[in-house]
């Protein structure tokens, strides 16, 4: 028996990113046992205790000599209990009990329990697709998440309940498990739309501006910063913005499932509806850029919120080293994650809300003598400096709100509108911007490169641009700002249904950018 080396596939991940891993078994003429080489971790190492109680549960014991598994590549580190599946069939079949065909062309996923039952490994969704990203046609998962595994499509999924069921397919008895076919994507229930959302842009009272400004954000997908005093409706318009955003298409959900997949909470359906993240002010850079331990890579919220928004409420109470972290992703829209023993890059495409007080008392500007603001000048230009001039130079819309009148809340005749309402405005634009950008990969106006917008294909008359002109020889505008300019000006026209931007469109791009006066 000794000499005969057996391979089952598997994948390991690396934050999104997967790998092939061969794993490898040899039986050796030597004292009962087992040993995993290439570079497991402790869960993975314990894999060993699981397999042969498992096997032995399943009535398939294992050889009695010395059973060699090796993780191919062995340079790779490896982590997590997925790989529990591959490892006992592999030393099933080293051990005679099932051919050794056709376990190196199936990527089996899957956690053992002592009985032999199969559990869902961490991250399964996004094994899938790196499975099919990777060449392969099959994969074979425990029944229990085989819906999730056949959210992805171009992969067919082997659902097998146990040990007992795995073993029985390779030696042609399909009666123990079941092929599945990629299902349609489809949404959750109640999500299409948003119609059954607790929370409606209607709530927003008095402030029709800022309710149009979120409008021009959604559509382009600009980043926001909200400041005004407590209670003037930061929070109230942060959070109904994803209200505004279209569903994502299937590229764009099976990224955001696949991230979602890595928490370790099944999925029975794609993640249709733009993600929502809004971290408490405490959080680490590592919790908001994303992290982990030794060779684990744990998504931070800019991964989370990715295709969807990223709110920072109380924004210059976040840690300095944070807010800044966020200017490469924001301008890459990704994040690399470095460690000394791995690196990987994660998605970060999300569009920021800032949210912030004009003063740590929060009354700076108010038209109340009543309530007067108790801040020195000092400490009131100190805490706007806490958001550093490159982040804020990141940001398209500027949006300063004041509180509510008590005439303005008892208006008969403000005229609000639903959030159903608005969405159909920011669809019908971001159609508009996909078709102008058909072909160049880009779907929305804030992904266009500067050098794209000033170039002669799109360059606009200088009597339209005048006023950027202007800011920007006065050293008022940077040029990263003049191109963001641009951007929210392309995404105002589309709304408006012009065919480009005029002189009313930039000028009302740059007061969206707080530079009515520049």
């Amino acid at each position: 028996m000794s000499g005969v080396v057996c391979r089952a596939a598997s994948i390991a991940l690396t934050g999104l990113h997967g790998t092939t891993v061969m794993v490898e078994s040899a039986i050796s003429q030597q004292l009962p046992g087992i040993a995993i080489i290439g570079l497991p971790d402790t869960s993975l190492t314990e894999a060993k205790l699981r397999v042969r109680t498992a096997t032995a549960q399943a009535g398939m014991p294992l050889s009695d000599r010395f059973i060699t598994v090796n993780l191919a590549p062995a340079s790779l580190p490896k982590h997590g209990s997925g790989f529990d599946l591959a490892i006992a069939l592999a030393a099933l079949a080293a051990s005679r009990h099932l051919p050794a065909t056709g376990l190196a062309d199936v990527v089996h996923l899957g956690e053992l329990a002592l009985d032999g039952a199969l559990r869902r490994p961490a991250g399964l969704l996004s094994s899938v697709a790196a499975a099919r990203a990777l060449g392969f046609a099959r994969v074979m998962v425990p029944e229990a998440c085989s819906a999730e595994a056949a959210l992805v499509p171009g992969i067919e999924v082997i659902a097998v309940p146990d040990l007992a069921g795995a073993v029985a397919w390779y030696r042609g008895d399909r009666d123990r498990g079941r092929m599945i076919h990629a299902s349609a994507p489809a949404a959750a229930p109640g999500e299409a739309g948003f119609p059954g959302s607790a929370v409606d842009m209607d709530e927003v009272v008095g402030q029709p501006e800022a309710v149009e400004a979120m409008v021009v954000a959604a559509a382009g997908r600009h980043h926001v910063s909200l400041l005004g005093p407590p209670g003037a409706g930061k929070t109230l318009l942060a959070t109904r913005l994803p209200t505004l955003l279209p569903e994502l298409d299937d590229d764009a959900a099976l990224e955001a499932s696949s991230i979602a997949s890595l928490g370790g909470s099944p999925l029975l359906r794609l993640v249709r509806r733009p993600p929502f993240e809004s971290p408490h002010h405490t959080a680490s850079a590592a919790s908001i850029i994303g992290g982990g331990q030794g060779i684990e890579v744990r998504p931070g919220a800019i991964t989370r919120a990715c295709h969807g928004v990223l709110f920072l409420d109380e924004a210059p109470e976040f840690p300095r080293t944070v807010l800044d972290a966020l200017r490469q992703p924001l301008e890459t829209g990704k994040i690399e994650i470095h460690r000394s023993r791995i690196r990987t890059v994660l998605p970060a495409r999300v569009q920021l809300v800032l949210a912030a007080n004009p003063c740590p008392c929060g009354n700076a500007g108010s038209p109340d003598t009543a309530v007067r603001c108790t801040c020195t000048p000092r400490v009131r230009v100190g805490y706007r400096q806490r958001i550093s001039g490159p982040l804020s130079d990141r940001i398209d819309l500027r949006l300063s709100l004041h509180r509510v009148s008590k005439v303005l809340l008892d208006d008969p005749h403000e005229r609000r509108v639903t959030s159903s309402q608005l969405r159909e405005r920011v669809v019908e634009a971001r159609a508009v911007a996909a078709e102008r950008w058909a072909g160049t990969g880009w779907t929305v106006n804030a992904e266009v490169p500067g050098s794209w917008l000033r170039s002669a294909r799109l360059r606009l008359p200088r009597a339209d641009t005048a006023v950027i002109d202007h800011a920007l020889a006065r050293g008022a505008l940077t040029l990263r700002g003049y191109d963001r300019v641009l951007r929210v000006a392309w995404t105002v026209s589309d709304l408006a249904g012009v065919e480009r931007p005029r002189r009313a469109e930039v000028a009302q791009a740059l007061a969206l950018r707080g530079g009515d006066s520049a």
